[in-house]
């Protein structure tokens, strides 16, 4: 498999482009990944599965809580909400109908920097699929009514969330890190104040604003043909005007000065019977090449059941039930850290124990046997989750949308493989020598 440049050149409306490609056993070379752009921007990027009998197709649109005033704190994600409730053409039961009589799945969620609405259903049923999703993203009504229906329905989903102790330390963790104020570190379905004050003409005005055709990738995975997509998206996003008027320059990925996370402790005092910690520091932003070794050297101290972490603190010590580490990478920032879930009485043990397995790979490194196991196991979660056109279709989105590349399988495969003990540990003595950011979540 070979890839072209998913880069800037080639995204003018009305151009077509291979990005990825593949040779068969007789030497044929035939696209595997094409994009389209239409009028106004809106990128159409496809991928054709041969042998599948399912196809999936996401909306993803460039728009995130980081991108919300500190007044419209929640409002991308109670737009996400909102879309479902109808249009001049469906009825919100329409909306879900339509897609549960043909056995279709059917969702949509919120992050940081961009949102998502995405189907999966068979070949035959991917017209309906991209004709229900682009008469909801152009034509939603956001009717008063609808607002303050959702209105609840979204408190009630965040008072569910201050219910889930992994859900509180990981967002206290953030709001230490990134600072309670800043985009980043407030949550992405806001605060009970922030979603009571949202009025409708608020919500109507960001929907209109940020969800344009520039802004904007449909992603398509499957048993399917890329013209026939094109065409299909063409005539659901279309029927509205959405497409028509002078061609927008698609509008690339954010440029911002990176962002430096900030130490400090947090803790929330809430009556759960086990407490729960984030411990963490600076890492890597999502363009940063090094991230390969950082995923390798996540997973070899804390990425499953023969980790480091794994193996200290509950096969040996007994002292939690579930413990992991995590990196987590933005535009301008990142996280690394370890979280753990134990009993009251072993916090300071558990916390001592991490402190000393990230000492020691930040002094130390890793063995040859852990740099190994953790390819192997980045190579086989890689091949293994994109076994489903759901998988490759939010491959597609992410990489079009946020990262501004498209690397084939083989590609990644091999920086992975590529990947050195020397590199592992300079990430290690780099990001695990730094400042401490720490969450604590449990009983007072």
């Amino acid at each position: 498999m070979t890839s072209s440049a998913s880069g800037s050149t080639g995204r003018r409306p009305g151009t077509t482009r291979t990005l990825l490609e593949v040779t068969d056993p007789s030497g044929r070379v035939t696209p595997q990944v094409q994009r389209t752009v239409l009028a106004g921007g809106l990128r159409v990027v496809t991928e054709q599965m041969p042998g599948v009998r399912s196809a999936s197709v996401g909306v993803w649109v460039g728009v995130g809580s980081r991108d919300e005033t500190a007044t419209l704190h929640g409002c991308s994600h109670f737009l996400e909400h909102l879309l479902f409730k109808g249009t001049a053409e469906r009825s919100a039961l329409d909306i879900s109908i339509a897609l549960d009589e043909v056995g279709g799945e059917f969702n949509a969620f919120t992050a940081k920097e961009y949102t998502c609405f995405h189907a999966r259903v068979l070949d035959d049923d991917l017209p309906l699929a991209v004709d229900v999703l682009g008469d909801m993203i152009t034509g939603s009504l956001i009717a008063a009514e609808d607002v303050e229906a959702e209105r609840e329905v979204i408190l009630d989903e965040i008072a569910m969330h201050e219910d889930d102790p992994d859900d509180v330390v990981h967002e206290l963790f953030a709001a230490q890190a990134w600072g309670p104020d800043s985009t980043l570190g407030r949550s992405i379905a806001g605060t009970e104040a922030s979603i009571e004050a949202l009025t409708r003409d608020q919500v109507h005005d960001f929907y209109r604003r940020h969800y344009r055709p520039e802004n904007m990738v449909v992603a398509a995975a499957g048993n399917l043909d890329h013209a026939t997509v094109v065409a299909q998206v063409e005539a659901a996003f279309g029927r509205t005007g959405f497409l028509d008027g002078d061609a927008q320059p698609v509008r690339l990925p954010r440029v911002a000065e990176p962002l430096t996370v900030s130490p400090g402790t947090s803790r929330a005092d809430r009556s759960f019977e086990q407490v729960n910690i984030v411990l963490g520091m600076q890492g890597l932003t999502r363009g940063d090449d090094r991230r390969f070794a950082l995923g390798v050297l996540n997973t070899a101290l804390g990425g499953g059941t023969s980790s480091r972490l794994f193996q200290e603190v509950r096969e040996r010590r007994g002292l939690a039930y579930s413990v992991y580490s995590f990196a987590s990478h933005h535009l301008d920032s990142g996280v690394v850290g370890v979280a753990v879930g134990c009993l009251p009485s072993k916090v300071e043990e558990v916390l001592d124990v991490v402190r000393l397995e990230l000492s020691r790979v930040a002094a130390q490194g890793i063995s040859e046997e852990e740099l190994r196991r953790g390819q192997g196991q980045l190579r086989g979660g890689l091949v293994l989750g994109l076994e489903d056109s759901g998988s490759r279709m939010a491959r597609l989105g992410k990489a079009e949308l946020v990262h501004d590349e498209l690397l084939g399988i083989d590609q990644v495969i091999a920086r992975i493989d590529a990947v050195t003990l020397e590199q592992v540990a300079a990430v290690a003595a780099e990001v695990f020598a730094g400042p401490e950011v720490l969450a604590v979540v449990g009983p007072a």
